[in-house]
């Protein structure tokens, strides 16, 4: 048990302070996910199983107070994000107008955002989705992802003050698990190759080491399939630049081991949308980084999160919570060539 654990902080009501790494505060990114814009109950596994929560009635639909107050939250002087990174399932079924409101919702920000998709944002198919453009030679997958955030299958990079961020679409034409093309990984290779030491943050919505395949509780299936998963990880090995990897997709936090020798943080964040509803802040400093999970904080916000405590018959925060340790911690590393 994480949160009844013997000695463990929920237990004792006791914590260490994190130490943050020398030299100045660089810059500070969001690291969030599984918003299920449109989504109207949360908590189901399979099926109408277990039993899910909806929204008080009257209340506004619980994606949107949930990702209202993560864009408050950011905005705040006591967080200070610049970047908010998005590793997938912003939408519920990626419908055209689920697509274009969380799009809407996500440009009154006003800072600069990334978001790469997530299986619930895949192409569907069904006339719900016909005004959106089919996918060359699937049978009639619609796209509505590529009408409002860009093509399937290509990764997204950008560059901030010498800080590189690659963006991976895991996601498959059809399932819950993920993928990555040959054309993919071999631009993730052309672009590691190209700068190995360039400190680099990768994201994506689904988890790829072995051990986040063994204890999530979709399994092995339900994370970046094995070769593509090998495969990423061996890119790394050459490229000691790449220091995080940032998934979402089991709602779950926690850090979780590499299967090579490359020296790369493997990283799952709970999801935005339901207990413990939140996101994790990676703040760069000169001589490393801290990774801290923060709860959102509007009161709509907070009320939902606590009924949702109740998901998988109550044994949901044990499940989503993570270790302390996973939500909060310190590496030491060397930044002092960003700016």
């Amino acid at each position: 048990m994480v949160t009844g654990g013997p000695g463990t902080p929920e237990t004792t009501g006791t914590f260490r302070t994190l130490v943050p790494p020398p030299g100045r505060l660089l810059r500070t990114l969001a690291l969030a996910n599984d918003i299920h814009y449109g989504e109207t109950v949360s908590g189901l596994l399979v099926g109408e199983l277990p039993p899910g929560f909806r929204q008080e009635p009257g209340s506004p639909p619980y994606p949107q107070v949930m990702l209202d107050a993560l864009l408050d939250d950011l905005h705040r002087a006591d967080r200070g994000a610049e970047t908010l990174l998005i590793a997938g399932d912003l939408t519920a079924e990626a419908t055209p107008e689920e697509m274009r409101a969380v799009r809407a919702r996500l440009d009154t920000w006003g800072g600069e955002y990334l978001a790469v998709r997530g299986n619930h944002d895949r192409p569907h198919t069904g006339a719900g989705y016909a005004e959106c453009r089919v996918v060359p030679g699937t049978a009639g997958h619609h796209d509505c992802w590529n009408e409002v955030f860009g093509p399937r299958q290509q990764l997204l990079a950008r560059e901030l003050g010498g800080l590189r961020l690659i963006g991976l679409d895991t996601s498959a034409l059809d399932g819950a698990g993920g993928v990555l093309d040959p054309a993919q990984l071999d631009r993730v290779r052309e672009l590691l190759n190209d700068e190995p030491d360039r400190p680099t943050v990768v994201f994506g919505h689904h988890p790829v080491t072995t051990e986040a395949g063994l204890t999530n509780l979709g399994g092995p299936g339900f994370i970046l399939d094995r070769p593509s998963a090998l495969r990423l990880q061996q890119l790394y090995d050459p490229a000691p630049g790449v220091f995080l990897q940032h998934s979402g997709h089991t709602h779950r936090t926690r850090r979780t081991r590499p299967d090579t020798g490359c020296a790369v943080e493997f990283l799952e964040v709970a999801a935005v949308k339901e207990y413990p509803g939140g996101y994790s802040l990676l703040r760069i400093y000169e001589g490393g980084y801290t990774v801290n999970f923060y709860k959102t904080r509007t009161a709509a916000a907070r009320r939902w999160s606590t009924l949702t405590r109740g998901e998988y018959f109550g044994l949901y925060p044990d499940y989503t919570l993570g270790t302390f340790a996973d939500r909060n911690h310190v590496v030491l590393r060397d930044f002092s060539g960003l700016t």
